[in-house]
């Protein structure tokens, strides 16, 4: 009789235990990263969301008075992307467009730029010296839709465009991860990551890319590497 009475709590001492063991299977199971071919489930290193992200951007070429049928190769700076005009800092919003699968966002000035670059650089100047925050045409009305927002712009006298500042004045994006990018004529980012960090100082500011102007026609594998180091390897 005892030994039946051991026999069975043995038995259900293992029934106990393959119930915890399983239990803890399970648990484990549920901790694991789940993979997915569904971009806007994935998690990827440093916290970027790869749920589709937002690329915002200002270009020379999207905010000036230039004809459509300008001649792209009279200025550095004025590029075209399917026909139409924009900047180096454009091209490169597109192509990290095409690699995440994001939406677009142009910085648009109510008040453009001049027709000529030189022109536009004083006028940079003078905003840049003065504070002047140009007042934006087109804003975004869906900005919760977005945890990720790739923010790009030329190097501006050291400094980002003042629109950006406009643009910074006007969203708080608090808890978002910024992925800054721009370009330039070799200045880099300048201070302008410490910048966006004080203007933005509850979001997430991640390292970024910057590309130097005679550069950006031949940026796609670098553009796409630094992309894939994010996560971004669809």
């Amino acid at each position: 009789m005892k030994k039946t009475m051991i026999l069975t709590s043995m038995a259900l001492m293992s029934l106990v235990a393959v119930g915890c063991a399983n239990e803890e299977v399970k648990d484990t199971q549920d901790n694991q990263p789940v993979v997915s071919t569904n971009m806007e489930e994935v998690q990827t290193e440093g916290n970027v969301n790869t749920k589709k992200p937002l690329i915002v951007y200002f270009s020379y070429g999207e905010n000036s008075e230039l004809p459509q049928d300008v001649d792209a190769s009279a200025s550095a700076s004025i590029q075209k992307w399917n026909d139409e005009n924009t900047g180096n800092t454009g091209i490169v919003a597109h192509i990290i467009q095409e690699k995440t699968k994001g939406d677009m966002f142009s910085v648009q000035t109510v008040n453009k730029y001049p027709s000529t670059y030189n022109e536009t650089v004083n006028q940079g100047k003078q905003e840049h010296e003065n504070n002047i925050r140009p007042e934006l045409a087109n804003h975004i009305t869906n900005l919760d839709d977005y945890d990720t927002i790739f923010v790009g712009y030329p190097n501006w006298w050291y400094d980002m465009p003042m629109a950006m500042y406009s643009f910074f004045d006007e969203y708080d994006l608090s808890n978002k991860t910024i992925i800054p990018f721009n370009t330039s004529g070799g200045s880099a980012f300048s201070d302008t990551i410490n910048t966006i960090k004080k203007l933005e100082p509850n979001a997430n500011v991640i390292e970024g890319i910057t590309i130097r102007a005679e550069d950006v026609e031949s940026s796609q594998n670098e553009i796409d590497e630094w992309l894939n180091d994010l996560g971004y390897n669809i």
